[in-house]
């Protein structure tokens, strides 16, 4: 089963409840610095915490280069959803220059 994969480029920097990014990387890899607004669920913790992903929403996953959020997104797509993997990750999404915060709204890091 093929998965979307789309460039950072492609993904939009706002997000509500119609248009997910979900970021699959482990916790001390949020805590240093993730997309506003994303949605954060490890990828460990994705098959017990599905329920929380809005199967109606346009839904993009994102770990750090694009292998872990490729996994989780054909899990995904085995599970009746539409997932986008974002190619290159979260690396990809800051050498773009787009804006990395901590929880605290601080600049983070990836």
């Amino acid at each position: 089963m093929g998965v979307q994969q789309v460039a950072v480029s492609d993904v939009p920097t706002m997000f509500d409840e119609s248009v997910v990014l979900l970021d699959v990387r482990e916790d001390d890899e949020w805590q240093r610095g993730h997309a506003a607004g994303a949605q954060h669920i490890p990828m460990g913790d994705v098959p017990a915490r599905i329920a929380e992903i809005d199967p109606g929403a346009t839904l993009f996953v994102v770990c750090h280069l694009g292998g872990r959020s490729m996994r989780v997104a054909q899990y995904l797509a085995q599970n009746g959803y539409e997932p986008i993997n974002v190619s290159g990750g979260m690396q990809a999404w800051a050498d773009s220059g787009r804006p990395v915060v901590t929880d605290s709204g601080g600049v983070g890091t990836v």
